[in-house]
């Protein structure tokens, strides 16, 4: 996003929930969890975090507080009824689409179908970003799906245990790297992203370069992301970044940029 925006794009972010759910890591803001006020508190961080990375235009999905926090799979907040989990594709999606019609985006970009780690929410976003593209009469030219590269998460891993940052554990979710198609180097702007992240300190602690969540398994922090192109037309393919600076390497059969191939 913060390349992106930099280099002159109309950036737009949906997000679902306000984030009430969840464990709150820094002790002189534990008061939060639970209560009324985490989801309000991270609304002021999202806020921060979107401003250092240069990103203007935000929307929650049918207005603020429109979708709760479900929390993790299998908690007692999946059951909430106004839990984001527990709607109606089609009702979220139609919200989704009447933005896709507004912005009208070339492209359109959220999480696989796993949700990366399987968070409840992060999953029906997949689900309901898939039926709004069906819905919406301005029809997006690309469509991905975030990746983080097996590969990519392994030698992080590796890098982690040697550091003794935080926790290193063998992570189960990831995607193959013969599906990747999609590698956009980002290292001009790993800081302006490093800095949003810590800007949201009740769900993040960022030690560079290596970040955790509340359960404090480590995860790298990297300047170069990856994709899968779900829908449309894959760019041509283009050299990458190396292995020893955070790409695939060889060989060489991604595109380098979310508008390859488009007029």
């Amino acid at each position: 996003m913060a390349r992106y925006a930099a280099q002159g794009a109309h950036v737009t972010l949906v997000t679902c929930t306000l984030g009430e759910e969840g464990e709150v890591i820094p002790s002189e803001l534990a008061h939060l969890e639970g209560g009324p006020g985490l989801g309000p508190h991270r609304m002021g961080e999202l806020a921060a975090s979107l401003e250092i990375l240069g990103v203007a235009d935000h929307r929650y999905l049918g207005g603020a507080g429109r979708f709760r926090d479900s929390g993790m799979m299998g908690s007692p907040s999946n059951e909430h009824p106004e839990a984001f989990w527990r709607a109606p594709v089609d009702t979220a999606a139609a919200l989704l689409a009447e933005v896709i019609d507004e912005v009208r985006p070339q492209v359109l970009v959220t999480y696989d179908d796993f949700g990366y780690y399987g968070h409840p929410d992060h999953i029906q976003a997949h689900r309901v970003a898939v039926r709004a593209v069906e819905l919406a009469s301005w029809q997006v030219a690309k469509f991905y799906l975030v990746a983080t590269a097996e590969s990519v998460m392994r030698r992080a891993t590796e890098g982690l245990r040697a550091s003794g940052t935080f926790t290193a554990e063998d992570l189960t979710f990831g995607t193959p790297d013969a599906d990747i198609t999609t590698e956009i180097d980002g290292r001009a702007w790993l800081g302006a992203k490093l800095d949003a992240m810590r800007a949201q300190p009740t769900q993040l602690t960022v030690r560079e370069p290596y970040f955790a969540l509340s359960s404090g398994i480590g995860q790298v922090v990297s300047g170069v992301e990856h994709f899968v192109l779900h829908r449309g037309e894959r760019g041509r393919a283009v050299p990458g970044v190396p292995v020893e600076d955070g790409g695939l390497g060889e060989p060489y059969t991604r595109e380098n940029d979310l508008f390859a191939g488009i007029d």
